[in-house]
This record gives structure tokens, sequence and C-alpha cells, in this order.
């Protein structure tokens, strides 16, 4: 993704922001701000941040697995499948 072409002062997002919205609903593509020269925020669609919250709590699972694993926090998958078939059993 290359931020270089959806590179807006703030004054063009004040004085176009339908537009703003509806370019970056149509491409998906986030658009950095730019307030004094410097990088302020960033416009993304609803539809892109929702992916990418949904992104980063599937990495955070990840990651807290991984820890686990790390710490010893884990059983082996023959042994729960062996007691899962115990209680159906019962």
């Amino acid at each position: 993704m290359k931020y270089s072409t959806q590179i807006k002062p703030i004054s063009y997002l004040k004085s176009h922001a339908a537009q703003v919205v509806r370019d970056v609903a149509e491409s998906q593509e986030p658009m950095l701000i730019t307030q004094n020269g410097e990088a302020a925020l960033v416009v993304m669609d609803v539809r892109s941040y929702e992916q990418r919250e949904e992104t980063l709590a599937l990495l955070k699972l990840l990651a807290m697995g991984e820890r686990a694993i790390e710490q010893g926090h884990f059983r082996d998958a023959d042994e729960v499948m062996a007691e899962l078939e115990r209680e159906d059993a019962e």
C-alpha cells in the first residue's frame, strides 16, 4: 500500500469532506491527513477498519496462545481426546 498517493493537507479535508469520504470508501485505501506539513491522522472506511480490528484481535489471540505454550500451559491433544471419549462413555 502506497500512502504517498493518498496524502492530503487538513485544509483539503475541511473543504472536500464528502469527496474524501467517497474516495476512501471507493478505493478502500486509507488517506493520510497532514497538519503543518506533518502526518496528523489517517482516514479509512469503516469496512477496512473493521477488517483491521478483526485481524488485530486474531493476532492477539495467536500471541496469547504462543505465550501460553511457552509457559507450559497446554495439554496434549491425545490426552484431551481420551478424556472426551471417557466422558461420552459415562
